[in-house]
C-alpha cells in the first residue's frame, strides 16, 4: 500500500437519549502522516477527503445523521471543503488552531454556507475559543479535566447557544456524571466498547417480530426472512440460542440464519415467534447505538470476507462473529457464559472468546476501525491481503446497509 491509501475511522456521536445523531469521521493515510509540512499535509488531507467522498458518495448520510470531520488550519483555509455537502457536515475545529482574522472570516463564511462548526477539546483558555461565537457544538474532553473543572466548563457553557458534547467518555461513571451535568451529547469508547452496563435483558423490537410473522404467513423467500434477522441483534441471538438448544431437538450445530430457518422450518419458527411477542418491546432493549455498532460490525466483517474471497458459509460465520462480539456488553456478563447457551461452531467460539483463528483477524480489523487513531489497521489489512480500496468499500457499504435498515 502506498502513502496515498485512505482509511476511514468513525465514532458515534449520540444525543442525551443515546440516539445516534452522527459520526465523527477520521481520515488517515495508511502510511506515516507525521513530520510533514503544511503544504504536503494539505495535499494528503485533500486527496483522502476527495477520494473518500468519490468512493462513498453521501447516500449513507441518510435522514438527520451528521458527519463530524476534524479540521486543521490547512484544511480550514482550503476551498476543498466546499466539495462537502454542507447540511450534512460539522467541521470539528482543532484546539491547536490559532485564529487569525482571516481564519475567523473563513469559518464565518463556511457557517453561512450551511456547515456546522464544532470546537474540539474546548477550554476558554484555548486560542480557538475565539471561534465560540460561531460554534454550533462544543466538545469537552472528560479525560483532560478533573470533575470540578469539567463541571465548571459545562456550567459556564450553558449561557452559550451551543450543543455541549462530552467526548472520550470511557466508563459508566463518566457517562452518568456527564448526564447529571446536563450534557447534550456524548461520544467515546464507552458506547462502542463499554466497560460496564447495568444488567438487562435485550428484547427484539415489536416491529421486527411482527414483520417476521407476516413474512412467514406469506411463505416469503428465505432471504427476506434472513434480512430481518440480520438487522435485529436480539432476535438473531434468541433464535440461534433456541435452535442450538436441546429444546429444538436438533442434532446439528447451526451457525447461519438461513440454516437455522431451513432446519427449524417456517411452522416451528412461527410458533416460536408468537411466544416472543409476549416480551417483544420497543422499550427496554439495548441502547440503539450499541445495537447499531453490533449490526455494523457483522455486515462489515461479512463484506470483508467476500472481498477476501471467502466461501458463503464463512462469510455467514463472520457476520455472526461481528454481530455477537458485543453480547457481553449488552447482557453485562462474561462472553463465555453467554456462549454456553449458544453452542456455536468452534471457529466462531474461538474468535469471540480468545480472538484466535483466521476469522479473528477480521474482528480485530473491524474493532481497530472504531478507534480514533486507527492503530493497526494498515498492518491487519496487509495480513489479510486486503487493499485500502477493498477495506474502504466494505466499510462504507456496511454503513450504508445499516442506514438503509433504519437502525
Amino acid at each position: 500500500m502506498t502513502s496515498t491509501s485512505a482509511f476511514i475511522g468513525r465514532q458515534a456521536v449520540l444525543n442525551r437519549n443515546q440516539q445516534l445523531i452522527g459520526y465523527e469521521l477520521l481520515f488517515r493515510p495508511s502510511g506515516e502522516a507525521s513530520g510533514v509540512g503544511k503544504h504536503t499535509e494539505l495535499q494528503a488531507d485533500t486527496q483522502v477527503l476527495v477520494n473518500t467522498l468519490n468512493n462513498m458518495g453521501t447516500s449513507w448520510l441518510i435522514g438527520s445523521k451528521l458527519a463530524f470531520i476534524n479540521i486543521g488550519e490547512a484544511m480550514l483555509s482550503s476551498e476543498f471543503l466546499e466539495l462537502l455537502p454542507p447540511r450534512r457536515v460539522i467541521l470539528d475545529i482543532s484546539p491547536r488552531i490559532v485564529p487569525s482574522n482571516e481564519l475567523l472570516s473563513r469559518a464565518r463564511h463556511l457557517r453561512s454556507l450551511g456547515f456546522g462548526i464544532s470546537l474540539d477539546d474546548f477550554s476558554f483558555e484555548s486560542p480557538a475559543a475565539a471561534f465560540l461565537e460561531l460554534a454550533n457544538y462544543v466538545k469537552l474532553d472528560i479525560q483532560h479535566h478533573d470533575t470540578n473543572r469539567f463541571q465548571m466548563l459545562a456550567s459556564r457553557l450553558r449561557s452559550y447557544p451551543v450543543i455541549r458534547i462530552a467526548e472520550r467518555v470511557e466508563t459508566h461513571a463518566q457517562f452518568h456524571l456527564c448526564k447529571e451535568l446536563g450534557m447534550d451529547g456524548f461520544q467515546g469508547f464507552y458506547f462502542a466498547q463499554p466497560e460496564t452496563l447495568s444488567a438487562k435483558v435485550i428484547h427484539p423490537s415489536f416491529r421486527n417480530t411482527l414483520e417476521l410473522l407476516n413474512l412467514l404467513r406469506m411463505d416469503a423467500d428465505i432471504r427476506d426472512v434472513e434480512q430481518v434477522l440480520k438487522r435485529d441483534l436480539a432476535l438473531s441471538y434468541k433464535l440461534l440460542r433456541y435452535v442450538n438448544s436441546a429444546a429444538a431437538g436438533l442434532n446439528t450445530s447451526i451457525s447461519s440464519f438461513s440454516h437455522a430457518v431451513t432446519v427449524l422450518g417456517y411452522q416451528k419458527l412461527y410458533r416460536w415467534l408468537t411466544l416472543l411477542l409476549v416480551t417483544a418491546s420497543d422499550e427496554g432493549h439495548a441502547p440503539p447505538a450499541l445495537q447499531k455498532t453490533a449490526v455494523t460490525r457483522g455486515r462489515f466483517m461479512e463484506l470483508l470476507g467476500k472481498a477476501h474471497g471467502e466461501r458463503h458459509d464463512t462469510c455467514d460465520n463472520l457476520f455472526i462473529i461481528g454481530m455477537f462480539s458485543l453480547l457481553d456488553v449488552l447482557f453485562d456478563m462474561p462472553m463465555d457464559n453467554i456462549l454456553e447457551h449458544l453452542q456455536l461452531p468452534d471457529p466462531i467460539t474461538e474468535a469471540l472468546l480468545h480472538e484466535k483463528g483466521t476469522m479473528s483477524s477480521f474482528l480485530k480489523l473491524v474493532k481497530a476501525c472504531e478507534h480514533g487513531q486507527l492503530s493497526g489497521v494498515p498492518e491487519l489489512c496487509a495480513q489479510l491481503k486486503l487493499s485500502s480500496e477493498q477495506f474502504n468499500q466494505a466499510h462504507v457499504s456496511a454503513l450504508a446497509w445499516v442506514e438503509e435498515l433504519g437502525l
